[in-house]
């Protein structure tokens, strides 16, 4: 059984004692571009098979690469926003292996002269510590084709569009050391290519997998031997294949086994990984300069224009929400996790003349609209709401137009039919009842028909006097003004 409580390190219970598992991650993320790495060739996810293959996708004899100058940038950008250090030159190498789905044989990558070296990703824990887990390095490559093995009963197809789609290899160094650790490793990192556009980070479409490497240890002993976790392409998976990963290897250490260094896959259906073939190692390999393609020379001023060109990364405007808005680390971090999302909070918080109180705009974009959206299984850009629209709502709460339980009513038909809180109020007349005598008329309804409950609060219960609040809000509708109902209430009771 894992046991983790507050900031006590992650560690699985075993026969033996604990166990500690250490985690490090190969993300292949598929960089935004319009054309492939060494190809014009679309990029265009969903096309019909093997329609978007040049020739040098398809290695026919004497075609050669030429490099996309935007794919090139967006790993740079990418190198900048992980505070890594660009490589002014990096080599190109070919990596040798065969699969049907690789029509050269091989594949062009980078090996010993990356194009981006060493950086950093900050991870906020829960119990509010921040993690530094190091990059070892980034690197460009394309990607294969894919083979499907479920078209025909016999026979295998091979669709060629991915073959020559540019990928960002992100290795980080081995310092995750629980699932939980590794899946908010996997959304910060998505957060902040999506931030910069050089990956939209879409798992489900395969545009961003992870290669997992697990292995466990005794707390005092040195590393063990990893095994490698192929193509896993969501976080949920990620988690479920470590936590059974780390299992598996304990239970064979226990019984007095050793772990063979290998490259395994993980199944979903069963929640397991299953053997793929022993672990290649770089000389397998036999990776070599690629011949057609010179070294790459990056010029120090077109590095210096994208890193001036890059826009507030998700922990600096956290920490500038925290700091300006007044927000807990908890609803910074919820809401600068997506770029637009961040964008729609601001845009709520600074219209109106700028007066809408921050803390009141992300209690309802977090609570109400995210909570909307989830149950209704849709995106922001697809929310009826618009941020114009709910900071039209808080205004009315402000201006005591409504309560705020009359609000939640309202926004929820603003969510449903995408009216504004103005028209909704007008229409089904919520405007709040703010009248000193129409609010006393209703407290002497109430008080009048609980003439015995208005003895016991007088005797000394004063916990009656949430049932006369709640009787007098019934009564009216929702509509009284609550600060007014709480204060004619208590003169009223005292007399």
């Amino acid at each position: 059984m894992a046991e983790q409580d507050g900031a006590a390190p992650y560690r699985i219970q075993g026969e033996t004692g604990a166990w500690e598992v250490v985690i490090g991650l190969e993300v292949h993320a598929q960089v935004i571009s319009k054309s492939k790495l060494f190809s014009g060739a679309a990029t265009t996810f969903g096309a019909e098979p093997n329609t978007q293959v040049s020739l040098v996708d398809a290695a026919m004899p004497g075609m050669l690469p030429v490099i996309n100058r935007e794919c090139v940038d967006q790993a740079v950008r990418t190198g900048l926003a992980l505070e890594a250090t660009v490589n002014e030159v990096s080599v190109f190498d070919r990596k040798n292996y065969f699969y049907a789905d690789l029509p050269q044989g091989y594949q062009i990558s980078q090996y010993q002269q990356p194009i981006v070296g060493e950086g950093v990703v900050h991870l906020d824990l829960p119990d509010g510590s921040v993690k530094e887990v190091g990059i070892e390095r980034l690197h460009l490559e394309q990607d294969a084709g894919k083979s499907l093995h479920d078209q025909h009963p016999t026979k295998s197809y091979i669709d060629l569009n991915r073959s020559g789609v540019a990928l960002m290899e992100i290795v980080s160094k081995p310092d995750l050391r629980s699932p939980e650790e590794t899946a908010a490793y996997i959304k910060k990192l998505r957060s902040i290519l999506r931030y910069i556009g050089t990956c939209d980070g879409n798992m489900q479409e395969g545009s961003m997998r992870c290669d997992v490497n697990v292995s466990v240890r005794k707390p005092v002993d040195g590393y063990g031997t990893r095994c490698e976790i192929k193509n896993v392409n969501s976080i949920r998976f990620v988690q479920q294949a470590i936590e059974y990963e780390a299992r598996r290897q304990i239970e064979i250490l226990e019984a007095g086994g050793s772990i063979d260094q290998e490259t395994r896959l993980f199944d979903a259906n069963r929640g397991e990984t299953r053997s793929m073939r022993s672990k290649e190692e770089a000389h397998d390999y036999r990776y070599f300069p690629d011949p057609d393609l010179l070294p790459l020379k990056l010029d120090p001023a077109r590095i210096a224009e994208l890193k001036a060109a890059l826009p507030e990364l998700p922990d600096v405007k956290k920490a500038r929400f925290m700091r300006d808005y007044g927000l807990s680390l908890y609803d910074a971090s919820s809401l600068i996790e997506e770029r637009a999302t961040a964008d729609w909070y601001e845009a709520v918080v600074t219209g109106g003349g700028g007066k809408r109180d921050p803390k009141i705009a992300a209690n309802w974009t977090i609570s109400e609209l995210f909570g909307a959206l989830n149950k209704a299984g849709l995106d922001l850009a697809d929310s009826r709401v618009s941020a114009e629209a709910l900071g039209g709502l808080i205004d009315l709460i402000g201006d005591g137009t409504i309560s705020g339980r009359i609000a939640k009513d309202v926004f929820a038909e603003m969510f449903a039919t995408g009216n504004d809180a103005a028209t909704i109020v007008e229409e089904k007349g919520l405007r709040q009842v703010s009248d000193t005598g129409e609010i006393e008329a209703v407290i002497d309804a109430v008080l009048a028909e609980n003439q015995d409950k208005v003895a016991e609060y007088r005797s000394g219960k004063d916990k009656l006097f949430g049932f006369f609040v709640g009787q007098t809000m019934k009564r009216s509708g929702g509509k009284a003004n609550p600060g007014m109902v709480n204060d004619l209430l208590k003169a009223k009771l005292a007399g």
